[in-house]
């Protein structure tokens, strides 16, 4: 799994000119899933996004989370994040998870980071043509891949 985090004053998520989901400050998280991610992927890029310190402190240095500063997440499901590159130049997405793989995992994500993070979660729909908005705060902006782990 590829999450793209980026620490924003607000961001929302508009489908067919209805806002589905949208938050004040916190993250908006692009999420990639391969078909090798499992359970296991889910757990530690869950904890790793809700624990992620780059909230500023009292002394202006990025030192809280996401709990400590009573953040929200909107989370995107964002299958081009597995884009291959590596010839020509239209991408190739044959690492992207299909949809009867990603599906779940992007179910089972949602309810991981809502129980992380003690609150419910903002979502886009999975396979939508999603409109997305967001005021990036900082800018700050975190790639995590849950196989890039050591």
């Amino acid at each position: 799994m590829i999450a793209v985090i980026q620490r924003v004053s607000s961001a929302s998520v508009t489908i067919e000119g209805q806002v589905k989901g949208e938050i004040k400050a916190g993250f908006m998280v692009l999420l990639g899933i391969t078909h090798l991610d499992t359970q296991e992927d889910i757990e530690w890029l869950g904890k790793k996004i809700v624990g992620l310190r780059v909230f500023n402190d009292e002394e202006g240095k990025m030192n809280l989370d996401l709990k400590t500063v009573n953040g929200d997440i909107l989370l995107i499901s964002q299958f081009t994040l597995h884009a291959s590159t590596k010839k020509g130049n239209r991408p190739s997405f044959i690492e992207a998870a299909k949809p009867d793989v990603a599906i779940p995992l992007y179910e089972k994500m949602i309810s991981f980071l809502s129980i992380e993070l003690g609150n419910p979660i903002q979502t886009g729909e999975f396979g939508a043509d999603m409109k997305v908005a967001l005021l990036n705060d900082g800018p700050v902006t975190i790639v995590i891949d849950s196989k890039n782990r050591v």
